[in-house]
């Protein structure tokens, strides 16, 4: 192998883990007495390490509500859930409420919380749809705010609480949805299906820059590509959404 080709390689190498495993801005590593419930200033969020079980009570044996596996079914990255309660059941274990990415929206479930890696993060992030803007802040205080297009009035986009799905780099900062897409848990409330997808909302980037401001998307968020990505170096899955009327 010449120098030339060692480079190239080392240089593809370090690109495969840049996107494999972001740096986790602002996290660190749970307490020993199990995960938060969130709070303004910190969510907790537990990345999976195996294949688990989803359950509707924070005990075992409750009825199953779905099996979620440690890589994510789009971007295939490691699986985060964003955790928004913890139960200790009889016997002492420690149960966590999270997320899931499925309708109805705000579908969420319990599993052990020693199946997942913990981490917290003070990242959170608020979008207005009347003032189409998008607000990110960090323990509490507003960090960043960026316009954005939201749905159109036939294709709204959905309000409540969400949570950060995944990352997804694209490759190609010019096509439809910009260089960055983060589907959130959440899904259009209008739309079962959408350009082959199943009517999952996103935050993501734009070819349509000049739409930005304005009720136009089918139900996802767009920001401008330089938006996304500055917000890519704040965001990471399991942060959660709020999208407020």
């Amino acid at each position: 192998m010449t120098a030339r080709s060692r480079r190239a390689a080392l240089a593809v190498s370090l690109c495969a883990l840049a996107l494999a495993a972001p740096p986790a801005l602002g996290q660190a590593t749970a307490p020993a007495y199990g995960p938060e419930v969130p709070t303004a200033s910190r969510t907790w969020v537990g990345r999976l390490v195996a294949s688990v079980v989803v359950r509707s009570q924070p005990r075992d044996g409750a009825p199953r509500v779905m099996t979620v596996g440690p890589i994510a079914p789009l971007g295939k990255g490691i699986t985060t859930l964003s955790i928004i309660d913890r139960r200790r059941d009889v016997t002492g274990r420690m149960w966590a409420k999270v997320l899931l990415p499925r309708r109805p929206n705000g579908s969420a479930g319990w599993l052990p919380a020693d199946q997942m890696r913990l981490l917290a993060t003070p990242i959170r992030v608020r979008i207005d749809l009347s003032e189409r803007r998008l607000y990110v802040f960090r323990a509490g205080r507003l960090l960043r705010r960026y316009p954005v297009a939201v749905g159109a009035l036939d294709t709204p986009t959905p309000t409540g609480r969400f949570a950060v799905a995944e990352m997804i780099r694209t490759n190609h900062p010019g096509a439809f949805l910009g260089p960055l897409v983060f589907p959130l848990t959440g899904f259009s409330r209008v739309l079962n299906e959408y350009a082959g997808g199943n009517g999952r909302v996103a935050i993501h980037g734009t070819s349509l820059p000049e739409l930005i401001g304005t009720r136009a998307s089918h139900g996802c968020i767009r920001m401008r590509n330089a938006d996304v990505v500055a917000l890519s170096r704040l965001l990471r899955p399991g942060a959660p959404v709020r999208i407020v009327p």
